[in-house]
């Protein structure tokens, strides 16, 4: 394997549905700017509640991306 320089972007995704759901948006919004996308991160993952439920699941998401 070669060696290679990344660049690390944090964002946060959210969802209705669920953590999973949260992070994947995120990383397919970092895909529609940024090319070379080798790996991912959970940093943090929180959630919204209204009247006792949960509305809203929020993930933390630092993204790699390979520099050519």
């Amino acid at each position: 394997m070669a060696d290679a320089v990344y660049k690390k972007i944090q964002v946060v995704g959210t969802s209705s549905e669920s953590f999973s759901d949260a992070a994947a948006k995120a990383i397919s919004k970092v895909a529609e700017t940024e090319k070379n996308l080798s790996w991912f991160e959970v940093v943090e993952m929180r959630g919204a509640i209204s009247e006792g439920k949960i509305t809203q699941y929020q993930v933390t998401v630092n993204v790699g991306c390979r520099l050519s």
